[in-house]
């Protein structure tokens, strides 16, 4: 398990967990970040945040701080 930021790009993992808690947490869940939920890392911005993550049809950026809190399982 590894966090959101730390996922290669064009690489796709299974969202476990978000350890966050408050208005960050409900944001995310209400975009649809649930457990089991497939997450793929498609680019960077050019100077490295916010990168965008492709789920359940939709693009969205997601700044790094953010991303720290969401913990996926991938393979290598």
């Amino acid at each position: 398990m590894l966090s959101l930021d730390k996922l290669p790009l064009n690489q796709t993992g299974n969202i476990q967990t978000i350890k966050c808690s408050g208005i960050l947490e409900r944001r995310l869940l209400d975009l649809g970040l649930v457990k089991n939920t497939p997450i793929t890392a498609l680019f960077r911005s050019p100077l490295g945040d916010p990168t965008a993550y492709e789920f359940r049809g939709s693009i969205i950026a997601i700044r790094s701080d953010e991303a720290k809190n969401i913990y996926v399982n991938y393979k290598v």
